[in-house]
């Protein structure tokens, strides 16, 4: 069910401690750390806590935390001194996407150029 643990979920897993991850941020609501694939110098995965497959169905239920998780996006960014060479916050939606992992989230993505269109 949207909005509870997915025990076959790896977000869910990370968000629980049963999976390890390099955490560089942490709320009450959110959960930041290092994509194990990066595709650009700093790519930081924000999710919330709660699970719901992607950032729609999360900002319909719970628009809340949704915007929690772009705030953290932000801090995140802030964090990594990304501010005065710009960065990209990338939300995907569906395989066709390129979501793998069905747990709303956003990429951080910066420290070189981003060019237009992405993909």
């Amino acid at each position: 069910m949207a909005g509870e643990r997915q025990p076959d979920c790896l977000f869910c897993k990370i968000v629980s401690g049963e999976v390890p991850a390099t955490v560089v941020r942490e709320t009450e609501t959110t959960v930041a750390f290092r994509d194990i694939n990066p595709q650009a110098p700093t790519h930081v995965l924000v999710i919330p806590k709660v699970h719901y497959p992607d950032a729609a169905t999360l900002a319909a239920a719970e628009p809340g935390v949704a915007a929690d998780v772009l705030r953290e996006a932000g801090a995140v960014a802030d964090d990594e001194k990304l501010d005065s060479s710009g960065y990209r916050i990338v939300l995907n939606t569906g395989s066709g996407a390129g979501q793998t992992v069905f747990h709303a989230h956003a990429h951080v993505l910066g420290g070189r150029g981003l060019t237009w269109p992405p993909g």
